[in-house]
């Protein structure tokens, strides 16, 4: 009989606790998963209303901050170009930017043919033969056939091609600073600070 009393207790008190709980759900009107979800949406929508607000301001640092990712490439292709033997360099950047789809020699050649052309006209420091020989001659063949075909040259060509190469990537430097800098100027001229732009775009769009 003690024991028929006891779990007659026991479930009389669990018929109050479901009904005090029955009770309070139809007071609150929302269960409390139904009441997280819609705070949880509350919030998200709060965020985005945010960051739309911001958006107009992000789009200040859109060219600067492209600038910034296109430096960055330009400076560790250029640390690639100087640990490398010429003949290396551009086996060596493949490896090191797999993502970027580049002719590496045929821009090598176009850069060199610029300079040696440079040279000849305005320096007046180089025989055209030279460049002739460039025009006809692969990239990866070009020191080779002047050491064959100059032989008595007190230079060194291979030294010589690879400056052209290193001036190269130091210009695109230069001007992507350039670049960044007038960007950054125009944020100033707005009377904004460009770091505090540029963090209001990294947040806009997600970036750490």
């Amino acid at each position: 009989m003690a024991d028929n009393s006891k779990k007659l207790y026991m479930e009389m008190q669990m018929d109050e606790l479901k009904s005090t709980l029955a009770a309070q759900e139809d007071e609150d009107d929302l269960d409390p998963l139904e009441e997280m979800i819609k705070e949880q949406a509350a919030s998200k929508k709060k965020v985005n209303k945010n960051t739309e607000k911001e958006r107009e301001l992000a789009k200040m640092y859109e060219d600067a901050y492209i600038y910034e990712q296109e430096l960055d490439t330009f400076e560790k292709e250029l640390e690639v170009v100087k640990a490398n033997n010429l003949k290396d360099i551009a086996t060596a950047l493949r490896e090191a930017f797999p993502e970027l789809i580049k002719d590496y020699e045929n821009e090598f050649k176009a850069s060199l043919v610029t300079a040696w052309k440079h040279n000849i006209e305005v320096k007046k420091s180089r025989p055209k033969e030279q460049l002739e020989l460039i025009e006809k001659t692969k990239f990866i063949e070009i020191v080779e056939t002047f050491n064959s075909t100059y032989p008595d040259y007190e230079g060194n060509f291979e030294n010589e091609v690879k400056l052209v190469l290193v001036k190269r990537w130091e210009m695109f430097i230069d001007i992507k600073k350039s670049e960044i800098e007038e960007e950054h100027e125009e944020i100033y001229i707005a009377g904004i600070k460009p770091s505090y732009v540029k963090r209001i775009y990294k947040q806009v769009h997600g970036i750490k």
